[in-house]
């Protein structure tokens, strides 16, 4: 489809191929597998000399529609889909650097892909230095000859923090690195790195780009040589998208950019009424004038997103009470959905690095992160109000 249309037109058209039936929605391939006209036929396909799928751990045209709908919606030339948003972190750094490679890392990155970066990738000969991710001079510092690769995730989970993709591209590209960007709190709706400089976009897709937790899914997007690698690294492990879940992907795109603008102004009125209360230390959100990169994220994104923490004054006790207290929302470490989340960082998604770690990135044991819905704002603020009481 013409990459000229708008964002809202290639949400809900980009990468339709219809099947003899002429279905007006996309149609979904549970196959394993795809039969052949011919002996020559089959050759072919597998050899790349004729397209066409062939297996499903590597070739689907469901899958396929949702990674040229979302190559659309990033700006980019490719994308490759995942089993989940790790996935497509780990296919992207085994396609792309070797042993004896060296990655440059924002402290203030996901648990997850901490522990990836820093206890799995040691065992496989790459190493990383984790950098404060608001100083661009300490990611320049941190550059080795065997530099590789600058991850960062903007906004960071939890606490926000929002990185300027544009300068620490330019840092990249100067020491011989790509740059790539986590933009899950963001999604192409409200934020494309590609534009800004960065080499790779990286999606858990299980969050707002389907949009309700239903399904699990992963993505990155890149020029058609990075996703090349990226897919030669896929067809051989197989950390596969099924289709039914780039099936139901696919459809929570059509309603991804409603759902950012409805959810991001949620926050905002959240994030207002959470600084007036007394019991409320601190909040974190991009969209309000006292985060630290308001000015940066008012140019580098449509809006301040839909995640916002806070810093119960108290504690972990605090903070657990007002876990404990509220009725409405739901106790989760999920984001991304049309129902508000929260979770307490230092006993769930950043529970398995160290204090040290933890302390290193701001996350206490007062914060709570919440991932902002779709219900009404005057409902969750009487929610948290019951344990802030």
């Amino acid at each position: 489809m013409n990459k000229d249309y708008s964002f809202d037109t290639l949400a809900v058209r980009a990468g339709q191929q219809r099947s003899q039936f002429n279905e007006h929605s996309e149609a979904l391939y549970l196959t394993s597998s795809f039969v052949f006209d011919s002996a020559a036929q089959a050759a072919a396909r597998f050899s790349g000399e004729e397209p066409g799928n062939v297996y499903a751990r590597f070739t689907n045209p469901t899958v396929t529609m949702l990674q040229e709908r979302l190559a659309a919606l990033e700006g980019a030339q490719g994308c490759i889909a995942t089993a989940s948003g790790m996935a497509a972190i780990l296919a992207m750094i085994m396609a792309l650097l070797k042993g004896g490679d060296h990655i440059v890392a924002s402290r203030s990155i996901f648990g997850a892909t901490q522990q990836l970066f820093g206890n799995i990738l040691p065992k496989f000969g790459i190493e990383t230095s984790f950098v404060d991710g608001g100083d661009p001079a300490a990611f320049r510092a941190a550059f080795r000859p065997n530099t590789r690769l600058v991850f960062i995730e903007t906004p960071s989970n939890p606490l926000t923090e929002v990185l300027d993709i544009s300068v620490l591209a330019q840092v990249a590209h100067a020491g011989g690195a790509l740059l790539a960007v986590d933009n899950c709190f963001c999604t192409p709706a409200l934020q494309r790195p590609l534009e800004l400089g960065a080499d790779l976009v990286i999606h858990s897709a299980t969050k707002y780009l389907d949009g309700q937790g239903r399904v699990l899914g992963g993505a990155v997007c890149a020029n058609s040589a990075l996703t090349e690698e990226v897919f030669k690294f896929l067809r051989t492990a197989g950390p596969t998208l099924s289709p039914f879940n780039a099936w139901v992907i696919l459809k929570g795109l059509e309603t991804l950019k409603i759902r950012m603008q409805a959810q991001s102004a949620n926050a905002l009125e959240l994030a207002r009424w959470l600084e007036a209360q007394p019991r409320v230390a601190r909040v974190f959100y991009p969209g309000l004038a006292s985060h630290p990169q308001h000015a940066l994220a008012l140019r580098q994104q449509a809006s301040g997103g839909a995640i916002l923490s806070f810093e119960v004054a108290g504690g972990r006790e605090a903070a657990w009470r007002v876990v404990d207290n509220r009725k409405l929302l739901s106790i989760t470490a999920n984001l991304g959905v049309t129902k508000t989340t929260i979770t307490h960082p230092a006993s769930t998604t950043h529970g398995r690095i160290s204090a040290e770690a933890r302390a290193a990135s701001g996350i206490t044991e007062g914060l709570l992160r919440i991932a902002v819905g779709l219900e009404a704002p005057a409902d969750i603020q009487a929610d948290l109000a019951r344990g802030l009481a």
